[in-house]
């Protein structure tokens, strides 16, 4: 499913009751200084993590801190986030001219501990090759240094390294639980473009057996939500892509990716990528 740019004015993409991705929760929500945004989620864990801007983070009245040091835009510094436990008021107050931050939900039933997550805490990792095509960087803000203090919820930024290529390749899918090959995780991109009148292709396969599949062209603020199939994305040359990426694991927090028959040996050409894989829990 494909969500274009628009103005949500403040209002889920992806609500608690979604049918496309019954997993994942997703709203962006932009603040002017001093505003202030409130939300419950009875039945999610989530994190805010600020695309621009500072912002103050009270959870259950009680001031949990400050993150965000990006001002222009999402290439603009390191990011920041949060964790937010379930059926817990999170209020969030802009401290600069104006901010704007993506919440990030997964179902869990476990009541855990809030915590802010600073930009020095961030696990970075780089991967793939300018040769391949495939030249990656990814952020985690809820990665694998988190694991003992989050449910099932995996949050993250991957940037491209240059100009052009490809991402999620080689294609790969995590749509059914059939462990311990697979395991169903729903997930979410919201994608950036630099410059901004950039774009790209996300593409979809469902049926490994049949040579037919399907694509949304990408534009700057573009939404995905990846309910099934696989679904590798590319970015045209001469701009960089960025996408804030949701995950939420069914039955574990730990992502086991089945990657397609055909094209599954080029794993052993793209340098670092088992290492970025195994980032994934």
């Amino acid at each position: 499913m494909h969500i274009p740019y628009s103005d949500n004015k403040n209002q889920p993409l992806f609500d608690v009751d979604n049918k496309t991705v019954p997993l994942v929760y997703f709203n962006i929500v932009k603040l002017k200084k001093g505003e202030t945004h409130s939300y419950q989620l009875e039945n999610h864990e989530s994190s805010v993590v600020p695309a621009t801007g500072t912002i103050e983070i009270a959870v259950e009245g009680k001031s949990l801190g400050s993150i965000g040091t990006r001002v222009k835009n999402v290439w603009d510094g390191e990011p920041e986030g949060s964790y937010i436990p379930l059926n817990t008021q999170c209020t969030v107050t802009c401290l600069t001219d104006t901010t704007e931050f993506f919440i990030a939900g997964g179902i869990y039933d476990k009541k855990l501990e809030p915590f802010l997550v600073k930009k020095e805490e961030i696990d970075k990792v780089q991967y793939g090759s300018d040769d391949t095509k495939t030249h990656r960087k990814i952020k985690h803000i809820l990665g694998a240094k988190q694991h003992e203090q989050v449910g099932r919820l995996l949050v993250n930024e991957l940037y491209t390294v240059g100009a052009g290529g490809w991402s999620g390749f080689p294609p790969h899918k995590h749509d059914t639980e059939n462990l311990p090959t697979e395991t169903r995780h729903d997930e979410v991109y919201n994608y950036r473009f630099n410059p901004g009148n950039g774009f790209g292709v996300q593409v979809f396969q469902r049926n490994e057996n049949k040579n037919e599949g399907f694509g949304y062209q990408l534009f700057d603020g573009s939404t995905i939500a990846v309910d099934k199939g696989y679904h590798p994305c590319v970015v045209a040359p001469g701009y960089e892509m960025y996408y804030f990426t949701i995950l939420v694991g069914q039955s574990q927090r730990s992502l086991i990716q089945y990657f397609q028959k055909t094209h599954a040996y080029q794993l052993e050409t793209i340098p670092g990528i088992k290492d970025m894989i195994a980032k994934y829990k």
